[in-house]
């Protein structure tokens, strides 16, 4: 791993994704969602032996989507649960693959969605947001299931306002199931996820950046369009990170209302459409198909931004 200098890792999360959008003018993410059963051909090697091979089959596949998109994109999301379910060599290999994100100056969101309590949200925390010795954090973001209250989120701000690193609290999640429990009416009329807006809101008063963006973000599904002016209303100073676009149906163009706090307060989070564009492919040559849905998410949605 590369150790990141003090004032690099000092720097402040919404300021680092400000920076980042600007010089790209681009706000896509491309998530890393390795599945053995859709990697290339080539890729896969002996991979259906076990999960050593599986996690090198892995590491080969998301650092090529590394080379390919890094023109395109401000950050890669490493989805945790793949790189788990293979065990210490799954986990080894994700460090191996931020390591060669942060070579290709991309920022790293960890989407792990972790909540818990007390020291078990403390650990948590310092496993993926604080540096471990001369390493910089695993990642300069994490998801975080806010559902169990301010006790729970606490740990993880604390270590974002030390570290500079930042997090994105589930809100109003993409999911069709979301509107069973996000959805369910307060006394006052207002939808759960708007209170839990409201308090992530207020979560992130402490550490705002330079640019006016918060480190405490909220993820906001482009998939309930009509949820995403009230979410942007609530959430003025966040910056939303938005799932949904691609292979669950939503379109750049439903984000307009989002950008109104400046062309870095949403990060569009796009893993299927990109990493596995190839199969939706004629041609055999997996490369040209991600680096070219990169190029044509990235241009449609600077354009639905505005900016």
């Amino acid at each position: 791993m590369t150790a990141r200098s003090d004032s690099e890792t000092a720097s402040h999360f919404g300021d680092r994704v400000a920076s980042a959008v600007a010089d790209k003018q681009s706000q896509l993410v491309v998530g890393l969602d390795p599945r053995i059963e859709l990697l290339p051909v080539e890729l896969r090697g002996d991979a259906h032996l076990g999960p050593a091979t599986a996690a090198l089959a892995y590491e080969r596949f998301c650092c090529s989507v590394v080379d390919l998109v890094a023109p395109h994109v401000v950050a890669v999301k490493p989805q945790l649960a793949f790189f788990e379910a293979l065990g210490s060599a799954g986990l080894h290999a994700l460090e191996q693959v931020v390591d060669y994100a942060r070579s290709a100056e991309l920022l790293v969101i960890i989407d792990g969605k972790r909540g818990d309590i007390g020291s078990t949200a403390r650990a948590y925390a310092s496993a993926y947001l604080e540096e471990r010795g001369p390493l910089p954090p695993l990642g300069d973001a994490l998801t975080v299931n806010p559902y169990l209250g301010g006790d729970a989120v606490e740990p993880f701000v604390a270590a974002c306002r030390r570290a500079g690193t930042g997090i994105f609290c589930l809100v109003k999640t993409s999911n069709r199931g979301s509107t069973d429990l996000q959805d369910l009416a307060l006394s006052d009329g207002r939808p759960l996820w708007q209170h839990v807006g409201e308090l992530v809101d207020h979560w992130g008063e402490t550490v705002v950046g330079e640019q006016g963006l918060s480190s405490v973000g909220a993820v906001i599904g482009a998939t309930h369009p009509h949820a995403i002016a009230d979410a942007r209303r609530v959430l003025p100073r966040s910056i939303l990170l938005m799932p949904g676009i691609g292979a669950q149906g939503a379109e750049p163009g439903d984000l307009r209302s989002a950008f109104t706090s400046g062309p870095a307060s949403v990060l569009v989070p796009v893993a299927r459409s990109i990493i596995y564009a190839y199969r939706d492919e004629t041609d055999d040559d997996w490369r040209s198909a991600i680096g070219q849905a990169a190029a044509r998410l990235r241009a449609s949605v600077w354009k639905a931004s505005g900016w």
